[in-house]
């Protein structure tokens, strides 16, 4: 395991696997739905974070959602940059702030391929809170063309490894 890079004091907390405890997700132009995720924040000795999340279907186990990027901070500072691409053609920039046991984001870019879905993503709002009792919480909203900002998706985790 690489050595944990200084500046990532603000954010190690995040390192490790966490497991969905609960995942919901809905949206007002979507039926209501549950997942199963799994995130990884791996630390590989420089001020950044790897990240990948694996999504799969409650019941069948087919994969769903799947992502990966690079949380940066700063050094000195509690400002990061979160940079994720999505298997169903979007890339996000988020920047923001980490508090002791709280990060929040904010979408700075969001680009998508020409031939993606519609409604275009247009901003995206994430809040990454570690809870009393360990277990790690994110509530995702999400604004569309045809949708303002709205809450997508509220998930729990537990750690894993």
């Amino acid at each position: 395991m690489a050595k944990v890079h200084e500046a990532l004091k603000p954010i190690q907390w995040l390192i490790g696997t966490w497991e969905s405890v609960t995942a919901k997700g809905s949206y007002p132009t979507l039926k209501d739905f549950s997942y199963n995720e799994v995130i990884k924040f791996l630390s590989i000795g420089q001020p950044l974070l790897n990240y990948e999340a694996h999504s799969r279907h409650p019941e069948s186990g087919a994969p769903m959602h799947l992502e990966r990027g690079f949380l940066r901070i700063k050094p000195g500072t509690n400002q990061v940059a979160f940079m994720v691409a999505h298997n169903f053609g979007l890339v996000v920039l988020e920047e923001g702030e980490a508090t002791e046991h709280e990060l929040k984001l904010a979408s700075k870019s969001v680009d998508r391929m020409s031939f993606a879905k519609d409604p275009a993503v247009k901003a995206i709002q994430k809040r990454y809170c570690l809870n009393a009792d360990g277990t790690l919480e994110i509530h995702t909203d999400m604004e569309t063309d045809n949708t303002p900002m709205t809450n997508h998706l509220r998930v729990v985790y537990k750690r894993s490894a």
